[in-house]
């Protein structure tokens, strides 16, 4: 197996593709992620009119630098802004760290566990199928969580700015990773929930899909869930965990969210690419982008030659596609950035 590789995209068929990307992703089963998720839409990202130089075999680093192909990132917010008061289609992928803000803890944070398990194995079809009661519990307490918290400054620029500049014909679209609705309650309208919604339900029996506020979900859940190491699993019978109501099918619901290993709904992500393609300016919001395919959104609006701004609390990772990047809580730095530009007329 040749130790370099060098790819030029527009050529290439989907079947060497594959190969080359076993190549370069040996052990991250990578290629099954795309063929799981959308190939068309996700080769497309990867490869629209993006020329890869030779990289070191097995370098993931090197080939999404390469992707990238973008100088080191600004952080003059003066000229930010100049270019956000010309954008007229700007979306706005959000992730972990916004909800942060608010007070939400993250799956992927170095405490990320409920009670004695990993919240990453909770969040599979197998832990459920294994021991729904458990996992019913895990997500109850996420669903107190979100209920009881509060959009972020953060989530309430996003959406004045959204209402703003509807008026003016423009618009703002969020690409959100979270399933905390924080974007919908801080009154945003255009939302695409990529990873789910904490606060519906889907039928394993009959496929039906509702939302679902009511706190407990069901009774059985009241009280429970408690975090704490120390607790003991609930065993609660699954014919008391949450059922389904139509038409007395009475099937047991699980949350409708994309669990790890699961693949993402093929309706957003069609919506999800059409909002990248129109995009004149992106911003990454609270996000490393680490997540497949998420972590493709921004090189392939990137690849296109449109601004992209990353604000995050995290330094600039090295394979960033930023035009721009402002560090700091999103709460502070984003109101600032999205606020009334002095050109604007509404």
């Amino acid at each position: 197996m040749c130790n370099r590789l060098l790819v030029f995209i527009p050529q290439i068929n989907r079947q060497v593709y594959f190969l080359k990307l076993h190549q370069i992703f040996p052990s991250c089963n990578f290629c099954n992620l795309i063929l799981q998720n959308k190939p068309e839409m996700i080769i497309r990202q990867l490869l629209r009119g993006v020329f890869l130089p030779p990289v070191e075999f097995g370098s993931r680093s090197a080939v999404l630098r390469a992707l990238s192909g973008m100088p080191h990132p600004k952080s003059d917010m003066t000229e930010f802004r100049e270019v956000f008061s010309k954008a007229k289609h700007v979306a706005i992928i959000t992730g972990a760290g916004v909800s942060a803000e608010s007070g939400l803890p993250t799956f992927r944070a170095a405490s990320g566990h409920w009670r004695k398990w990993k919240t990453q194995d909770l969040a599979t079809a197998q832990a459920f199928s294994r021991n729904p009661s458990r996992v019913w519990e895990f997500y109850h307490y996420w669903r107190e969580l979100a209920i009881r918290a509060e959009p972020s400054a953060a989530h309430r620029a996003i959406a004045e700015c959204e209402a703003r500049l509807s008026k003016q014909g423009r618009s703002v679209v969020i690409i959100t990773q979270n399933t905390d609705e924080l974007h919908r309650r801080a009154g945003s309208r255009h939302v695409l929930e990529i990873h789910g919604n904490l606060f519906r339900t889907r039928c394993l029996n009959c496929g039906d899909v509702e939302t679902n506020h009511q706190s407990p979900i069901c009774t059985a859940l009241k009280g429970k869930g408690d975090p704490d190491p120390s607790c003991s699993d609930a065993n609660i019978p699954v014919e008391d965990l949450p059922r389904c109501n139509q038409g007395g099918c009475d099937g047991l619901l699980r949350p409708d969210v994309i669990w790890f290993g699961e693949t993402l709904d093929s309706h957003v992500l069609t919506k999800v690419e059409k909002v990248l393609d129109a995009c004149d300016l992106c911003l990454l919001v609270g996000t490393a982008s680490v997540v497949f395919p998420a972590a493709l959104f921004a090189p392939q609006v990137a690849a296109r030659g449109v601004p992209v701004a990353e604000f995050n609390i995290r330094p600039r990772a090295a394979t960033s596609s930023s035009t721009y990047h402002f560090q700091g809580p999103c709460a502070t730095t984003l109101p600032n950035a999205l606020a009334r530009h002095e050109t604007e007329e509404i």
